[in-house]
């Protein structure tokens, strides 16, 4: 019997043609260093040694985590990739890296161009906000994998920073100052958990308008994540940042001691910021511990950017030109022993 490959699945043709469907998308997102088009083996970025003296190469991947459910249940698919390119660059650019290229992982059990095509709008948009050439990916079709109607996402980000400006936390010493970035809610973390919260204990529907969030729980749900490469590149030339931290899976107890040195602590004083509405409501039907929810959730902080005392206020003030509304949200202190990250 002659066997064919669409007959086990897979649709060579609909590959093709979903390639040919995003090639104007992918187009815009297209920076001068980009050499070629889309549809080769690799793509080629060139390196602006004219920008760079000692350029150092800074790589980051991710994906969204389970936060693709509430795309499935909302039926709205145009924003999952923002939340995909934001999560790889916004760990990027903790390290003084600016975004070169992206690239994605499109993996389905069946290829549906339509929905496709809206997940690559969204990954354009991310790299558009990040001005970042989106050069290529891979679309996946694995029917024994994932059912009819599933897919997953990966991303995979590239970027350039001289040796002599990397920020590793290396400056971060007791005085310092810990300054906040709102966030635009939960961002992509601790999906599973509100899954289990939202659907799973108490049967709500992403149809459901909640008035303690003034939208309905979908809405506030499949909200993108921040985007914060354009504020933080800006304040890294006008500043002397000691250390950033991205705020993500973990929460402030476990991500701010990665930039941490031995000897320091951090003071996290929670009524600094305004807590989005979305956490107590996460809080109150999960009955969530208070340090679950600071381990579990970015809790409205979605970036932490360190620095002297001395340039704390000029920070906040110049994020505030940028459109985002920093402020003064902890301290680093001196640290022996017990718990690295207090929160007050």
């Amino acid at each position: 019997m002659t066997s064919k490959y669409s007959e086990a699945g897979v649709d060579i043709d609909k590959g093709n043609a979903f390639v040919e469907e995003i090639k104007g998308i992918v187009a815009e997102t297209r920076q001068p260093s980009v050499i070629g088009g889309l549809g080769g083996f690799a793509s080629h970025v060139a390196i602006d040694l004219t920008k760079y003296k000692n350029p150092v190469i800074v790589n980051s991947t991710d994906g969204v985590g389970t936060k693709l459910v509430i795309a499935h249940l909302c039926g709205k698919h145009d924003t999952i990739g923002i939340d995909l390119v934001a999560m790889c660059v916004n760990d990027l650019i903790v390290g003084g890296a600016a975004p070169l290229c992206f690239l994605d992982y499109f993996a389905v059990g069946k290829l549906e161009i339509d929905v496709a095509k809206e997940v690559v709008k969204g990954v354009a948009e991310g790299c558009r906000q990040s001005r970042c050439s989106l050069v290529g990916g891979e679309t996946a079709e694995m029917p024994s994998i994932y059912k009819e109607g599933d897919y997953d996402l990966a991303g995979f980000v590239t970027g350039l920073v001289d040796r002599d400006r990397i920020i590793d936390g290396s400056k971060v010493a007791p005085g310092d100052i810990i300054v906040g970035l709102p966030s635009s809610g939960i961002h992509s973390n601790g999906y599973s958990l509100v899954r289990k919260i939202c659907f799973a204990d108490h049967n709500f529907t992403v149809n459901d308008y909640f008035d303690e969030l003034d939208c309905t729980l979908g809405e506030e749900l499949l909200r993108p994540t921040k985007i914060y490469v354009q504020p933080v590149l800006n304040m890294i030339e006008k500043f002397d940042i000691h250390g950033m931290v991205h705020n993500t899976g973990g929460g402030f107890i476990d991500n701010i001691p990665r930039i941490l040195p031995k000897n320091a602590g951090a003071v996290i004083h929670t009524d600094r910021w305004k807590i989005p509405p979305i956490f107590p409501f996460l809080q109150k039907y999960g009955e969530i511990p208070e340090k679950e929810m600071y381990r579990t959730f970015n809790m409205g902080i979605g970036m932490m950017v360190i620095v002297a005392p001395t340039d704390a206020e000029a920070i906040c003030a110049a994020f505030r030109v940028e459109g985002e509304e920093a402020c003064i949200i902890g301290e680093i202190v001196p640290f022996s022993s017990g718990n690295q990250v207090e929160i007050l």
